[in-house]
């Protein structure tokens, strides 16, 4: 019996109970590679298919899941989402969406057929590994790993939907320790494509390397205020700790300090943050949300003021607005929001302006979630990177602490870049930008 059938049945038992609901069907299969000491030292291939039922009825919202898929287990599932909406309380704020129709993705973007043979894939997690393992001063490579992995989500509901999306991702990364003398140090990058093609494993390799020597002599810098520049990855981590800040959640539950704000100017004018779900090449592509609400672009902060916080249909109703798409949920889990990959606009400052007089580029950061409050805006995070001049690098730092406040950061911007770029997960697309003022203790 198809997938389609099956979630035919269980609406109809839905349905028939006075109730209505939404079906979530996610399936999944990977291939996890790792080597170790010249040798393959994982090889896990694994696959998963789980049902997860949410349902409505007099008001009360239950759920329950099932991996089983056959009609006992599934006739299990529908009883026992019934059961447990008995015992919640009654939410006016959290129903069903009437969406009918149907929304598929596009296999050929978003899934293409990949004809690489495992032992080509097994030969990158090797070579890697011992690639870099013969590069001078690398003690070991402690992490590494190769990864092909498939997604695919059906949702369904009682009103009549069916929305389906297969996603790919291939990846590659690494790690390699290096020492001299009783100076160490460990960096780490990583790649990702649809296709096993899109991977370089001889490239990873030198960024790696040079990644590790460059950081090997920091010591700390004086500690005062400083321009600072966040690389790709850790800019996009430190957005992605705050985006607690656009979600209308946290804003009903009433810990979010955005909540009143809309509307409001909360950062420098030149800022402007969307979240762009069908931007194509990233890997956060997502046609639909968990409730079946097409997705679309989402204007966020424009010219510095908070245009919209992101809502399920059940915040939405809350505040007296429209859904935006962002309903988020697993088969096993409730309701909730959840950006789908961020946009910031680039800005008009070429690289020459954007890297001119002295500042600190910071390439890694520690602590980041345990460092920092997403309410207050506070952060204290471990950082290293470099001291740099007009562009060029003048000297390694490492063994700071970079600490403020997130909020007050944003209207202390002092130049955004003319380029946007992915990080290398591919999940935000966005320019460098440099902030003024920073404390950075040594």
């Amino acid at each position: 019996m198809s997938i389609q059938n099956k979630a035919e049945q269980i609406m109809n038992l839905v349905r028939t109970a006075g109730a209505a609901g939404d079906l979530i069907v996610d399936e999944g299969q990977s291939l996890s590679l790792k080597a170790r000491e010249g040798e393959l030292e994982e090889y896990k291939v694994s696959s998963s298919q789980v049902f997860g039922l949410r349902v409505i009825k007099d008001g009360r919202v239950g759920t329950a899941y099932s991996e089983a898929s056959d009609v006992d287990a599934l006739s299990s599932m529908v009883e026992q989402a019934l059961v447990n909406a008995t015992f919640a309380a009654a939410d006016r704020h959290e129903k069903i969406l009437a969406n009918t129709g149907s929304l598929k993705t596009d296999d050929a973007l978003l899934h293409p057929e990949d004809a690489t043979e495992i032992e080509e894939k097994i030969e990158l997690a090797l070579n890697m590994e011992r690639g870099l393992s013969k590069k001078d001063r690398v003690k070991n490579v402690p992490y590494n790993g190769v990864q092909d992995n498939s997604g695919e989500r059906r949702v369904f509901t009682s009103a009549g939907l069916s929305a389906h999306s297969r996603v790919r991702q291939c990846a590659c990364y690494a790690y390699a320790l290096v020492e001299d003398g009783e100076k160490n140090a460990m960096e780490g990058a990583g790649q990702s494509g649809r296709l096993f093609a899109d991977l370089n494993g001889d490239e990873l390799i030198e960024k790696v390397h040079k990644n590790c020597l460059d950081i090997l002599d920091g010591v700390p810098v004086p500690s005062k205020h400083y321009d600072i520049i966040f690389n790709d990855e850790s800019q996009n981590a430190v957005f992605g700790v705050f985006a607690f800040m656009f979600g209308g959640k946290s804003a009903k539950d009433g810990v979010n300090p955005m909540r009143d704000k809309v509307g409001e100017v909360i950062a420098d004018s030149r800022l402007t943050i969307y979240d762009n779900p069908l931007l194509v090449d990233g890997f956060g592509y997502t046609l639909f949300d968990a409730e079946g609400t097409a997705t679309g672009k989402t204007s966020l902060i424009i010219e510095g003021k908070l245009e919209s916080l992101i809502h399920n249909s059940a915040t939405a109703s809350f505040f007296g607005v429209e859904t935006t798409g962002h309903g988020s949920r697993g088969p096993k889990s409730t309701l909730g929001v959840s950006l789908h990959q961020m946009e910031i606009m680039a800005g008009e400052d070429n690289a020459e302006g954007l890297l001119s007089g002295k500042y600190l580029e910071l390439t890694d950061l520690t602590g980041l979630h345990s460092g920092a409050n997403p309410i207050s805006g506070d952060f204290s995070f471990g950082a290293s990177g470099f001291l740099c001049r007009d562009g060029e690098r003048v000297q390694p730092v490492r063994g700071v602490t970079v600490a403020g406040n997130f909020y007050e950061m944003l209207k202390k911007i002092s130049k955004i870049g003319d380029t946007q770029r992915w990080d290398w997960e591919k999940g935000t697309l966005s320019p460098s930008i440099r902030f003024a003022d920073v404390a950075i203790s040594g």
